[in-house]
This record gives structure tokens, sequence and C-alpha cells, in this order.
């Protein structure tokens, strides 16, 4: 089930915070519940999606993007993503979400998200991920996005270790074999 209260909680604790500038960083608190975790007693791979989730609209709503994307009847569609995952996450362990946009190429947005654990400061998991804006007609250039948003992507040339992910996943087939 999708952790609608925490989102609300979330939406509304960083409403009270200043506005983000793109490529500033969002960071979520979070503590690994009892509802967060799997048979092994740790925070599962598809929670971790689904706070990433979280995190991201939160640091869009930030940004002023949430709102300006509903008047143009735009939204944000995950085109690709990748995570590592590196360390577990236990019950009741605290930790940080940081998310923040990485950069822009003619097509899509790319956000970095990771989890640090409070405690030691150690990486626990980290995702790269794609972002089409996109309406009824299909994927908006991102230089309409920028100039309709209003965006500032000053120096937001894309990391090259983004570019590498970006270039080996064009060498993926789509769509997959059946087999």
């Amino acid at each position: 089930m999708y952790p609608i209260f925490r989102f609300m909680l979330e939406m509304r604790r960083a409403r009270k915070l200043p506005p983000l500038a793109v490529g500033d960083t969002h960071v979520t608190k979070i503590t690994c519940l009892p509802w967060d975790i799997d048979y092994q007693f740790e925070m599962n791979n598809g929670r971790i999606l689904t706070l990433f989730d979280i995190g991201r609209v939160v640091m869009l709503d930030r940004l002023g993007i949430v709102k300006r994307l509903a008047a143009l009847k735009w939204y944000g569609t995950i085109a690709g993503s990748t995570v590592r995952y590196r360390r577990r996450i236990t019950l009741f362990q605290k930790l940080e979400m940081r998310s923040r946009v990485v950069g822009v190429d003619e097509r899509f947005n790319y956000i970095e998200q990771s989890f640090w654990r409070d405690s030691d400061g150690e990486c626990c998991a980290h995702a790269v991920l794609r972002v089409a804006i996109t309406s009824g007609k299909g994927i908006i250039p991102s230089a309409e996005v920028i100039e309709k948003l209003e965006m500032h992507y000053d120096e937001m040339a894309l990391p090259n270790w983004v570019k590498a992910w970006d270039a080996s996943e064009q060498q993926r087939p789509w769509p997959p074999s059946k087999g």
C-alpha cells in the first residue's frame, strides 16, 4: 500500500522550507517502520523505490514545478532508472534521503536519489532516474519544458557517469525478447 500519510506529512513539512534551485538537494528524514520491512526484516527494494517517489515529488514541489506542471496539464513520467543497493536498512533505522536534479538533455531530466544511515553515514541505496515531461501528445522537448517552467539550468551538463548509464541503456533492446 502506498504510504499516503507519510507523503502528506512530508509535503506539509517541506512547504515550510525555503524553495530550492535546480541542483540543490532536498533532504527527507525517514525511519524504517514495521510496514517497510520484508520477511528478512529489512526494508525491501519496492519500499525503497516508493520512498524515493515521495522524496522526488517533494523536491519537485520545492522547486515550484508541481503546480506549474498541473497548470499546463503536463506530468512527469519515469522513463528509466537504475538502483544500487549496498547496505541493509533494518527496522527503526533512521535515514536521510537526498534528492536532486543532476542534469538535463534534449528529452529528459535526470534525478539522483540516495539513502544514508544516520548512525554511521553509510550510503545504503543510490538511484539515478530519467524523467520525461509529457502531455497527451507525448514527450515534451526539454527546451520547451525549461522555458515554460522557467527553470534555470545554469551549468547543468550531465555528469559523465550519468551519460555512461544513459548510453548503456540505449544498447538495451526494446522491446525485449519474449524468450
